[in-house]
């Protein structure tokens, strides 16, 4: 998808605000007409940044999630070796997020952190790990490069596909070319929660 394109700096995926968001994203959602089951993926207003995001809310967050690319196409091919998420902490509900890659020996490695994982797992194709999220917005970033060379001992080549399942609140999600301080940051790639004038 992007392996034929310059990649330097950063590369969104995902913006919430973005005339198609989903336009790189297949949505997969549960269908029931059980009344007790939740599954949803779309576009709310979060009143703590005071603009619109993507709400992914599921009882079940295995039937429930976005991935990029579609589920037709192959391979992102994205070579730069960081990965920003904006999210939003929806506590007291599970959540899982997915990278798969491909390293140097041309092995398929998928890293899934989720806040239901009590400790780090490596297995041959896949690395399970605990993902901590503080209450409300979070900038989480997974160095790839570092976690591919941790886990398995090769180096990190290009991502192939990124999932995101539910519960949580996206405003963006970006590849970067190395970590950029918060002044170095373009401001579409910031989160600005609001300043309280009380304090």
């Amino acid at each position: 998808m992007f392996r034929h394109t310059f990649q330097s700096g950063f590369l969104s995926i995902f913006y919430s605000l973005g005339s198609e968001p989903l336009q790189l994203w297949s949505v997969k959602t549960e269908q029931s007409d059980d009344d007790n089951v939740i599954s949803h993926v779309e576009c709310v207003k979060d009143t703590m940044i005071t603009s619109n995001v993507l709400e992914l809310l599921s009882n079940n967050i295995a039937s429930t999630y976005i991935t990029c690319p579609p589920l037709d196409q192959r391979s992102l091919g994205i070579k730069l070796p960081y990965l920003v998420f904006l999210v939003k902490n929806l506590e007291d509900r599970y959540v899982s997020f997915e990278v798969q890659l491909v390293d140097d020996k041309q092995q398929t490695r998928r890293f899934r952190a989720s806040n239901f994982q009590l400790e780090t797992r490596v297995q041959p194709l896949i690395c399970t790990m605990p993902l901590r999220l503080e209450p409300g917005w979070n900038q989480m970033v997974l160095d790839l490069a570092d976690l591919t060379k941790r886990a398995y001992g090769t180096s990190y080549s290009e991502t192939s596909r990124v999932t995101i399942h539910a519960n949580c609140r996206l405003r963006r999600v970006f590849f970067t070319d190395r970590l950029y301080s918060e002044d170095d940051m373009p401001p579409e790639f910031k989160l600005f929660l609001p300043v309280d004038k009380s304090s």
